[in-house]
């Protein structure tokens, strides 16, 4: 995003709300929080964009969306809740998108029924059925909600968390992604940890663990506490392992329990794991 600039880029109004509208305009053109912003927040709606004085919100009704810089969020209704600061004017504390909430940009979409964005916290949440993050190389989705941090640059999946990597996928109760600017200014998922239940497969292996911490940039996963990786009817079981996921070798490594030493069932006839497990 930058993960920032993909949820909050999209969310964050950040300090004083400044509208272009563009529909409908009339509506928009009586509203406070007018100031000269340094990206300006464009509103758009097929039915209406409200101004509630009693409640301190915009309301913006009908495949709505709302665009700051090169980012937009669309919802079905986008509400934008303000607080009244002396010397700042109307201030926006919370971005609310309701239905078919989608955030996109330009090189991640986000996917949810619901996004709130909480500006005073910098945090992001999306939930709602069809959770799903995409980027140029992953795809992750997750059941109870997608979260981003944006101080820490963490984006959470939460429940049944998956991410997709080419013919690579990553399983666990939660997943958590740490992001990075790169030297072209993006910002790319560097590193993802898994906890609960982690099941990492490819084309030819099948691990198991309680913990994982996943490299990108080298493109390797060490996994942690009951280890378990099978190819084909073949396993190999440690308390931590590390597998390369672009040459296939796999290394498993003992610890305190199972007596300390790593354990093995080859079957004749088939394909082994690669193991380069150091000698017991």
């Amino acid at each position: 995003m930058s993960a920032r600039s993909a949820i909050l880029g999209a969310l964050l109004l950040g300090g004083v709300l400044s509208i272009a509208p563009l529909a409908p305009s009339a509506l928009a053109q009586g509203m406070p929080g007018m100031g000269e912003g340094k990206q300006p927040l464009e509103i758009d709606a097929d039915q209406a964009i409200e101004w509630h004085q009693d409640v301190r919100a915009y309301v913006a009704r009908g495949n709505a969306s709302a665009k700051q810089g090169g980012s937009t969020v669309f919802a079905d209704v986008l509400t934008a809740y303000y607080r009244q600061v002396p010397g700042q004017g109307n201030v926006v504390f919370q971005i609310v998108a309701d239905g078919n909430a989608r955030i996109v940009s330009p090189s991640q979409e986000v996917f949810g029924e619901r996004a709130i964005y909480d500006v005073d916290k910098q945090v992001a949440v999306v939930t709602g059925r069809n959770l799903k993050l995409v980027t140029p190389e992953h795809v992750v989705t997750a059941r109870d909600s997608l979260e981003y941090y944006e101080a820490r640059d963490l984006a959470v999946a939460r429940g049944d968390a998956v991410a997709v990597r080419g013919q690579d996928r990553i399983t666990a109760d939660v997943l958590i992604g740490q992001f990075k600017d790169g030297p072209d200014g993006a910002s790319r998922m560097e590193r993802l940890d898994g906890s609960g239940n982690v099941v990492v497969t490819t084309p030819t292996d099948v691990a198991r663990a309680e913990k994982m911490v996943y490299s990108i940039p080298d493109d390797t996963a060490v996994l942690i506490g009951n280890v378990k990786i099978t190819r084909g009817q073949n396993q190999l079981n440690g308390q931590a392992a590390e597998m390369n996921m672009k040459t296939r070798i796999n290394r498993v490594i003992s610890g305190e329990q199972a007596g300390g030493r790593v354990k093995g069932l080859l079957i004749p006839g088939q394909t082994g794991p690669d193991p380069k497990a150091p000698s017991s």
